[in-house]
């Protein structure tokens, strides 16, 4: 069964994100959405463990919220796809399931 990770809680906050990618299964996919965005940032905190992820995972990043935080998508790692609102929607149709993170 296919799941559709979704993280709203900066890794600098919360442990959402590390307790995520130890448990998704490499079928998922990971959503970062509102302060979760930051987790995409390169040379960050949480920098090492998403780039292993996308090893077995496709790991997408809401475009709207990275602006909104004033970030260019120049500074997020390599690999990690930004998607718009319809492509969230669509996301939650691709998947079987949906798990947030809170």
């Amino acid at each position: 069964m296919s799941v559709l990770h979704i993280v709203n809680k900066s890794p600098y906050d919360r442990n959402s994100l590390h307790t995520c990618l130890r448990l998704a299964q490499p079928d998922s996919a990971i959503l970062l959405i509102e302060d979760g965005i930051y987790a995409s940032i390169k040379n960050a905190a949480a920098s090492e463990s998403v780039q292993q992820a996308l090893n077995s995972h496709q790991i997408y990043a809401l475009q709207p919220d990275l602006e909104a935080r004033g970030i260019d998508p120049e500074r997020m790692i390599a690999g990690i796809s930004l998607i718009d609102y319809d492509g969230f929607v669509k996301l939650t149709t691709d998947y079987d399931k949906s798990q947030s993170w809170l």
